[in-house]
């Protein structure tokens, strides 16, 4: 029998007080410091108690979001803007004349895998891998893929229901089948898993370890790189490189096919340092950057060449380039560190690419926006790429005509590709391009700063509704994530439309954690520095109600993952300053976090409790640990994923529990989806059922209402 006893009182048919959970007291010491933990036991999900207490929170949680105030009127805003049919492209990658992307097309539940001939003739695409074809129940998806030199084949990995735990199949773009045995965990999650062809036979993965092959606790860990002939047993697999990695590396591969070369980046941990390996054409691996050197990036350049970009003794970045048959030699400086940051991305397209021997292409940003310049390789400025104010560029895809295709897009236009060709100097837009699903033409977008408790000062970029009047009383959302160097650049955002349609004005941070400003930013908000975001965040939302934007009782907060940790620290430090919260799959123990298998790649990022100082920072800002009996803390819920690879469920369970025991009067929800993880695969569907009661609960808690 379960020891919970669940109080209610029907309010309008609603839930209003939580369940009463036991406490079973643990107390550990880290450096002479006692610290107790009363629900240390809720860390076990496969305890048939913690199973039950999570589905009772779950039913408490409806209780509550099911009786929301015009739930039905909210469904449908949301459905028509999530679900509209509006065409989404990414990912693009030429090959063998044609053009692949991944494509997203409600009402279809999962992203799939298209090709056409090129970006001006998407009327000719055909669809190759289609999760929903595979899975009618749309939990498969598609990780990431990368096609053969040729065209004609295609690497795929597939996940199930948010795990990221990617199997690999290698596809025939001409038929549509399988031609391969799969190769099962080459991707993930924090881990991540990379592909690259040597050739159209040929192929290097990321490989986890087996089942056997080490301690099922290690099993997300020690990622090596193997080599593979398509058609050959998998025993015949050959080992190439990653025993000397870290335990926590994450690898990221990328080959050079007319030279026959290969870079392995690899980063220690989430948010930590680099060293880049190269493979000669005969297969030897040499290092030429190690950990210590500041090296974020480094691709192919010219023939015989390798860009790399630097942030040791430059922290908002400088182009180096060494020779690709002799890379330990010493790296010449190609272009100088400037006043803007060059922007960098351990995953995903390059920031900076050699688009002929004459032209540079590097993404540049300025504390969040960002755009591409153009420049000779002495540094002298060309015709750059064309892009808007307050907008962000990516996805740098060279084509086989000299062209470079890119992505450009704002807080209120959706993401379109574009093509710039070097020689001339001109931008034209492609085909693959979609209006919004909202019309958020008439949105005020106005970027101010507001000042921190150090007196840095920090950026935020405000929508504003139409007809807003600055009288210090309206709705606000502010969302933020500060960490690990992500840069929180403009994009248009679902979520952000639908809280515009009400009427809610919606601020986004860019607070120290991120990259934003370089490394510097990033260092001035990890490890013992992490209070600054906090920090940061805190002095955001105290500057839009300064600057007459909101009060005290019309803002609320969002965020998740490193952002959840951001809103648990922001609603126990500052109760006062919120009237409403929505944390997704956040971290809020702090102390316990590193003990799960994927908290070990965060240490780079957070710290160790087996450092004195660390422990000392982390103890001071961990939000479960600073919870106060007493304190009436504002509405918040927490939604979270079975699933989660990244962030375990046992963080949000936990802070649930911890908070509903101090006798708050403000409902403190938990929501947990049993076919999810921490975000990516999310089925459409369940998108939409998150959104509506994240929504639902925050409009409401926000006083906004059409009654």
């Amino acid at each position: 029998m379960l020891p919970i006893a669940l109080a209610t009182v029907a309010l309008s048919g609603a839930l209003v007080s939580g369940p009463e959970t036991r406490q079973d007291p643990v107390t550990d010491v880290y450096h002479g410091t006692p610290v107790v933990d009363a629900y240390r036991w809720l860390e076990d999900f496969s305890d048939p108690e913690v199973k039950e207490w999570n589905a009772l929170q779950n039913a408490y949680a409806r209780g509550h979001l099911d009786y929301l105030p015009e739930r039905d009127r909210l469904e449908k805003e949301i459905t028509d803007i999530l679900a509209a049919e509006v065409e989404r492209y990414w990912d693009v990658h030429e090959a063998g004349g044609n053009l692949f992307a991944m494509k997203f097309a409600p009402p279809k539940e999962q992203a799939y895998l298209v090709v056409m001939n090129g970006p001006d003739a998407p009327e000719t695409q055909r669809t190759l891998v289609d999760p929903i074809e595979i899975d009618p129940a749309g939990t498969t998806t598609i990780d990431w893929f990368v096609p053969s030199p040729s065209g004609n084949l295609v690497a795929v990995s597939l996940s199930v229901a948010g795990t990221e735990s990617g199997d690999l199949f290698i596809y025939d773009t001409r038929s549509g089948k399988v031609v391969d045995e799969p190769v099962v965990r080459v991707n993930g999650g924090t881990a991540g898993g990379s592909l690259c062809w040597l050739d159209d036979d040929t192929l290097l993965y990321t490989r986890y370890p087996r089942v056997g092959e080490r301690p099922s606790d290690e099993e997300a860990f020690f990622v090596d790189v193997y080599r593979r002939d398509i058609g050959s047993s998998l025993e015949s697999d050959a080992y190439e490189i990653g025993k000397d990695f870290p335990k926590i590396g994450e690898i990221e591969l990328k080959s050079d096919l007319d030279s026959g070369r290969v870079i392995a980046t690899v980063q220690d941990g989430d948010g930590g340092d680099f060293a880049h390996y190269l493979r000669s054409p005969t297969g030897e691996w040499t290092r030429f950057s190690d950990y210590k050197d500041g090296i974020k990036q480094a691709y192919f350049g010219r023939p015989g060449e390798i860009l790399l970009l630097s942030r040791r003794d430059a922290p908002k970045g400088e182009i180096l380039t060494i020779p690709a048959n002799n890379p330990t030699a010493t790296p010449n400086v190609l272009i100088n560190e400037g006043e803007d940051t060059i922007v960098d991305a351990f995953w995903g397209a390059p920031t900076y690419m050699a688009l002929n021997d004459d032209t540079l292409l590097i993404e540049y940003q300025t504390g969040g926006p960002s755009e591409f310049r153009a420049v000779n390789f002495d540094g002298r400025k060309k015709a750059s790429p064309d892009s808007g104010k307050i907008s962000s560029v990516g996805g740098l895809t060279p084509m086989s005509d000299g062209t470079v295709l890119f992505s450009s897009g704002s807080y209120t236009e959706l993401s379109a590709w574009y093509r710039f060709d070097p020689k001339t100097g001109k931008t034209t837009a492609t085909k693959l391009r979609s209006d919004p699903p909202l019309d958020l033409s008439k949105v005020e977008v106005v970027r101010e700063f507001a000042t921190s408790k150090d007196g840095t000062k920090v950026p935020v970029n405000i929508m504003i509704p139409e007809g807003t009047i600055r009288n210090g009383v309206n709705p606000c959302v502010v969302y933020g994530y500060g960490g690990y160097g992500v840069n929180l650049t403009p994009g248009y955002s679902s979520r952000a439309a639908h809280f515009l349609q009400n009427g809610v004005i919606y601020a986004v941070a860019n607070i120290r954690g991120g990259g934003e400003y370089g490394e510097e930013w990033h260092k001035e908000g990890n490890l013992t520095s992490k209070q600054n975001v906090f920090d940061d965040f805190q002095a955001v939302i105290e500057h839009m109600i300064e600057r007459k934007y909101t009060d005290k009782e019309h803002v609320g907060i969002l965020g998740g993952s490193n952002g959840g940790l951001l809103m648990g620290a922001t609603m126990v430090q500052r109760a006062d300053l919120v009237s409403s919260v929505v944390s997704y799959v956040g971290i809020y123990d702090m102390l316990r976090v590193e003990l799960s298998p994927n908290g070990q790649f965060n240490i780079t990022e957070f710290g160790t409790v087996e450092d004195a100082d660390q422990f000392k920072a982390l103890y001071a800002y961990s939000p479960y640990h600073n919870v106060q009996n007493g304190v009436d803390y504002p509405p918040v819920l927490f939604i979270t994923g079975e699933n989660d690879p990244r962030v375990d469920p046992m963080q949000s369970r936990k802070m649930t529990a911890r908070l509903q025991a101090t006798g708050t009067d403000s409902p403190v929800l938990l929501r947990t989806s049993a076919d999810a993880g921490h975000g990516a695969g999310t089925a459409l569907s369940e998108q939409i059922a998150q959104t509506l009661d994240a929504h639902a609960f925050m409009l409401y808690h926000l006083g906004v209402t059409t009654d």
